[in-house]
């Protein structure tokens, strides 16, 4: 019984934690840092670098492809949660930072003087101090002379401070804090610095060697006589265990802190390396909106009161305008929306109309199909036809001309004329055509074989010497098809033609007659 009940105390305290984890997690800021446009490897990277900084309340895995805008990054910002992105460009001549605020702005321009990276700030330290563990709480923000009265000055102080979350000193665990990210502002030159540190605290008040015997690290003892000389002098060290520990870093722990000798009212000193990035910023504007506001402050153009009162006029009359196309596009979608439906509802009507007078069998009702789809002669035929029932007569030609034209067209012949050569007359047959040989008749040159009588012939009797059995006429295969078929010769052509062979005859001396007909097909 005691274990189900401690089970079950166990599962309502895990269920109460996550939910508690959630709610916190929800509450918090988180930000997006990408770049937009062409970007160097140099700068990749120092997006990467930032994106550590703003662990673990950031997308570090974020994928940006090219063909994204920045509409695409806002209209997943809401259902995430995301409340700022931090956006780097880079133009031919500098590198620009933006910092926007969700959903509404501001938005701060920045233009990056100079960066460096996180393995260029390691690479440059003797010992440099960096884990896992560190970026599993957000960093500790502390700002540095934000405190004059100019409005873009309190602007930038309190973007910076929305970016992290809150902390409430009388209930913060100390354990937490292993990041430092510290901004300071040089109003000469009106420039930030851009630095990001690790923390570790260290006891004070022990010496040298017994700090290394608490850190389980063994110094060299061979020049000393006793054990109380290690624990009493600070000798045989090394000069980088040197510490500069002094009033700046000292303090006396409310808490217990993580490490040897880190006891609550205890004194330690803090103690601070840069792990970067580095950076060295310029504010260059402030605008409203997320980049597409008015202007509030610039640090390279100075406007005058006429100069920012024609400016809002512009901008005003831009929306009127563009609020005005919006209505005119609205309405234009309602008006057609309507056209559609009162076309709907008149085509519906004559479908139904249709249906019934199909329903009520109205004989009367034509067909608009079939006085285009009916050939002129056909109709022509059936015009005959329901004259010849009606009136009980022929009906003359001219009454019906087309049904006279196609019965003209049927009387002639409907295999293809042959096209004759120039000089040819008609009825002859040109010399290149040869009779073809039917089936059963022997090739030109060949007598058939002999028989013992005329009975006993296959075709009968033998003809007389001097005649010759006509030719069937069969269909042509399309090897022997002559020439196509051209227009018809007239007589005054053949007359024309006629006359020229009498002269060249009589030039000759000689009469030529008409020539006979060759044998064969005509």
């Amino acid at each position: 019984m005691g274990r189900a009940s401690k089970s079950r105390n166990q599962k309502r305290q895990r269920a109460a934690a996550q939910q508690q984890a959630q709610e916190l997690f929800a509450s918090v800021p988180h930000s997006f840092v990408f770049h937009r446009g062409r970007a160097g490897r140099s700068l990749q990277q120092l997006v990467l670098d930032v994106r550590r900084v703003m662990e673990p309340f950031t997308g570090s895995a974020l994928q940006v492809r090219k063909k994204n805008s920045l509409k695409d990054f806002v209209a997943v910002a809401g259902p995430l949660g995301v409340t700022h992105f931090l956006v780097f460009t880079k133009s031919p001549t500098s590198v620009n930072f933006k910092l926007f605020r969700l959903p509404g702005g501001p938005t701060l321009t920045f233009q990056v003087m100079q960066y460096s990276l996180i393995r260029d700030v390691v690479s440059s330290l003797k010992r440099h101090r960096m884990h896992e563990q560190q970026f599993t709480h957000h960093p500790l923000l502390v700002l540095n002379n934000f405190g004059l009265p100019q409005m873009h000055v309190k602007l930038m102080a309190t973007m910076f401070q929305n970016m992290f979350p809150s902390i409430n000193v009388h209930k913060v665990n100390l354990n937490t804090i292993k990041r430092c990210l510290l901004i300071t502002y040089a109003p000469d030159s009106q420039r930030l610095d851009f630095r990001h540190y690790s923390v570790k605290v260290v006891p004070v008040g022990a010496s040298k060697g017994l700090k290394k015997l608490l850190q389980e690290k063994f110094p060299n003892m061979s020049r000393l006589q006793d054990i109380s000389e290690l624990l009493a002098k600070d000798i045989n060290l090394s000069e980088s265990e040197a510490e500069q520990d002094g009033s700046h870093n000292i303090l006396e722990l409310p808490q217990a802190y993580a490490g040897r000798g880190n006891m609550k009212a205890q004194q330690s000193a803090v103690r601070l390396t840069e792990i970067g990035p580095r950076m060295t910023l310029q504010l260059v504007k402030v605008e409203e909106g997320l980049g597409q506001g008015s202007v509030l402050y610039h640090s390279l153009v100075h406007k005058t009161e006429e100069e920012l009162r024609a400016v809002l006029a512009r901008r005003e009359r831009r929306l009127q305008l563009k609020a005005a196309r919006r209505h005119k596009q609205e309405a234009d979608v309602q008006r057609k929306k309507e056209q559609r439906e009162a076309h709907r509802t008149l085509s519906l009507a004559g479908m139904k109309r249709k249906q019934q007078q199909g329903e009520d069998g109205d004989s009367e009702a034509e067909d608009p199909g079939m006085l285009q789809d009916q050939d002129p002669a056909d109709q022509s035929d059936d015009d005959a036809e329901y004259y010849r029932q009606e009136v009980g007569e022929e009906p003359d030609e001219d009454l019906f001309p087309k049904r006279a034209k196609r019965k003209a067209g049927l009387l002639h012949s409907p295999q293809p004329r042959k096209r004759l050569r120039t000089g040819e007359q008609p009825g002859r047959a040109s010399r290149k055509a040869k009779p073809r040989r039917s089936p059963g008749q022997p090739r030109r040159g060949r007598r058939p074989p002999q028989a013992t009588g005329d009975s006993q012939r296959p075709g009968g009797p033998r003809q007389q010497q001097g005649t010759r059995e006509p030719k069937p006429k069969g269909p042509r295969s399309p090897g022997q098809q002559g020439r196509a078929r051209g227009p018809r010769v007239l007589a005054s052509n053949f007359r024309r033609l006629g006359q020229r062979r009498k002269q060249a005859a009589q030039q000759k001396g000689t009469r030529q007659g008409p020539r006979a007909p060759k044998k064969g097909r005509h």
